[in-house]
């Protein structure tokens, strides 16, 4: 069984010890309406990021763009029948999904998302962190024109899985 394999097994166990209330993983029926709402949240944190950067905060950026990408990831597991409350579980998901090749989100695409190795230190998530949780208000154009590429092209992969 593979590293992602064995956090969704921890992530569906979590679930299904904590209830209605869990901050893990559980199993629904496929929701298309609600994955096409997600996919409109995504939509509007890209829209949040345009106005942010027009306005000069452009460190703020990272947060917006991060959420735009995990509004997409969302999207796609409510379209395999799995409903997340944990972004690590939704990152193993996405793996898992991706191993089986029922999505078309490739290794080295989920790996700018969120790496399964914590040594990997240019992700999405890590630079959502540094931005939210440290001092830094500003973050270079490269990263900001790297992680806005990476939302549009996770979106446009979330929206091919949810309408077929």
């Amino acid at each position: 069984m593979s590293q992602a394999a064995n956090k969704l097994d921890w992530c569906l166990k979590k679930a299904q010890k904590e209830g209605s209330e869990h901050r893990g993983l559980i199993i629904v029926a496929p929701d298309k309406k609600k994955a096409e709402d997600h996919i409109q949240k995504a939509l509007h944190y890209l829209e949040v990021t345009e106005y942010l950067r027009k306005g000069g905060y452009v460190g703020d950026c990272a947060s917006t763009l991060f959420y735009a990408i995990y509004q997409s990831l969302l999207a796609i597991g409510l379209r395999f029948g799995y409903e997340s409350r944990n972004q690590e579980c939704t990152f193993a998901l996405m793996y898992v999904l991706a191993e089986e090749e029922k999505i078309t989100l490739d290794k080295v695409l989920l790996e700018k998302i969120a790496s399964l190795n914590p040594e990997n230190k240019d992700t999405s998530v890590k630079l959502r962190e540094r931005m939210q949780y440290g001092t830094e208000i500003s973050m270079s154009k490269d990263a900001y024109e790297k992680m806005f590429g990476l939302a549009k092209r996770v979106l446009e992969q979330a929206k091919h899985t949810v309408v077929n």
